[in-house]
């Protein structure tokens, strides 16, 4: 069984777009506050550093060479948008929902693992310097940030009575359509983890642990910035994904000497499922903990 590939696409434009829309309309509503930059520099702050303990891990432990462990710390600092989507709504379901503006962060969070992983490839992979200027350019203009982003400024532009008109296509729709997302991944996560021969014992025990570690330093970072529980839930959430469509298309076209079935068979095959099944009550368990 397989989704089409037309149809997934088109799954994954209309969850970004749905996603965009609706922070940004809670952003108008609330407005840009102080808690929004601070949540904002610490997503930043957490995608660009975490990265870096990540390579350390997967080279000492993983024995992963140096070009590959760069390529799947990038994916272990950047997010997984449908991640993120699944623990906003439980966490709405659980009545502790997250603060509209973590769309934003979301999308800040996505490039400066990228860069990270890429300097860590120049630095102590052997990988082929490439200017600054052309690197950030690929990043920023990767499609999934500018329809987030795009998205994101609409719903901040048009406002709660701009919205409501299209309300039932962004809204009503919004759990069905992912749903169906949430199968397609699925499939497509059972297919790699069939086809990751590069994938041992050891590195699926790092992708849950490093998915661990992560998920708690974020949950934790937004206790310590004043978060509320349910925005501190999300901010470990997003740190405790991988993201697997803005950084393996960068890592295909800056690393192609890296291994695929290594960076995708991690974040897709292993960390994607295991946080749709543990990661995210693990992770609202914390906030809820530490968070009063």
């Amino acid at each position: 069984m397989a989704i089409p590939e037309a149809i997934g696409k088109g799954i994954s434009l209309y969850l970004m777009v749905a996603i965009g829309l609706k922070g940004g309309v809670e952003v108008a509503e609330a407005g840009f506050t102080l808690e929004l930059l601070v949540a904002a520099a610490a997503g930043i702050a957490l995608s660009f550093i975490l990265p870096l303990p990540v390579f350390v891990v997967l080279r000492r432990v993983g024995k992963l060479s140096g070009v590959n462990a760069a390529a799947v710390s990038a994916h272990y600092g950047s997010v997984s948008v449908v991640t993120f989507v699944t623990g906003l709504e439980i966490l709405t379901r659980q009545q502790i929902p997250a603060a509209g503006y973590m769309v934003a962060v979301l999308a800040l969070m996505e490039t400066p693992a990228i860069v990270s992983g890429l300097l860590l490839a120049q630095r102590y992979g052997g990988a082929e310097p490439r200017p600054m200027g052309d690197l950030l350019h690929e990043t920023l203009t990767n499609a999934s940030v500018m329809l987030l982003v795009g998205s994101f400024s609409v719903g901040l532009i048009v406002g709660k009575d701009g919205f409501s008109s299209i309300a039932p296509v962004f809204e009503g729709a919004f759990r069905g359509v992912l749903c169906l997302f949430l199968l397609e991944m699925g499939l497509i996560a059972a297919k790699r983890l069939r086809e990751g021969k590069s994938l041992t014992p050891r590195l699926i025990a790092l992708a849950i642990a490093t998915a661990l570690t992560n998920g708690t330093l974020g949950v934790l970072l937004g206790a310590a910035i004043g978060l509320d529980a349910g925005t501190a839930a999300a901010l470990g959430i997003l740190a405790g994904s991988a993201s697997y469509i803005a950084v393996p298309a960068a890592m295909r076209l800056a690393l192609p000497q890296a291994d695929p079935g290594l960076y995708l068979g991690m974040s897709l095959a292993v960390t994607f499922p295991f946080n749709i099944l543990v990661g995210i009550p693990i992770y609202i368990w914390i906030a809820q903990q530490v968070v009063r």
